[in-house]
């Protein structure tokens, strides 16, 4: 980061301007408790990003915890709802308001069962696919024409209960996949920040 990013980082207030600005919402449920969780892969991606590019969530609005500053030339927006994931869309609905941004700007990254552990996915729209916050930002947009990023967590073992299943930690050999999985889509998503959904769709997926 040089120094004229490093300032525009530490001086840019948190207000509507009229700086195209793009949002990714990480997807999990708050708390140390399920910090690690598979469902909250989202949390943890978001998370990793402001680590690489020097981002602060140490902002907080309309239920949700912010990140904002610049990855290369791109005022961008991290936000982790602190609402529970079933009701997401209360806490992201109302930041796209405040903030006007135009739905194909906002990246939403959560967990996917129905992907083998560690692949991931981009697309730039279509339904909640059975997942829950997903489908609670969806009710509150009124729109499914936003990108997303999911990320595979596989199928829980057996006949044991899949809500109970992404309310457990990865086990050793999962976390060592995931490690490489959530570096994967961090550059993904730089990717999309730089040249859109195309871009990112043809290198990741």
């Amino acid at each position: 980061m040089n120094l004229r990013q490093r300032l525009r980082q530490l001086w840019q207030p948190v207000y509507p301007s009229t700086t195209p600005m793009k949002m990714i919402v990480g997807l999990g449920n708050p708390g140390l408790r399920y910090a690690r969780n598979r469902h909250n892969v989202g949390f943890q991606i978001v998370d990793e990003l402001a680590v690489k590019h020097q981002l602060s969530f140490d902002k907080r609005k309309h239920k949700a915890q912010l990140a904002d500053g610049w990855i290369g030339e791109q005022k961008v927006m991290l936000v982790k709802p602190e609402t529970y994931m079933n009701d997401s869309g209360s806490a992201v609905q109302p930041l796209v308001a405040y903030y006007r941004i135009d739905l194909a700007d906002l990246m939403v990254v959560y967990d996917d069962l129905d992907l083998p552990l560690g692949r991931i996915r981009l697309r730039p729209g279509g339904g909640a696919g059975g997942h829950r916050g997903v489908r609670s930002i969806i009710e509150r947009l009124g729109n499914d024409a936003f990108p997303r990023l999911r990320v595979g967590i596989d199928r829980p073992p057996g006949r044991m209960d899949p809500a109970a299943y992404v309310l457990q930690n990865f086990g050793e050999d999962e976390e060592a996949v995931m490690v490489q999985a959530r570096e994967r889509a961090v550059r993904a998503l730089e990717v999309w920040l730089q040249a859109g959904i195309d871009a990112a769709m043809n290198e990741f997926n």
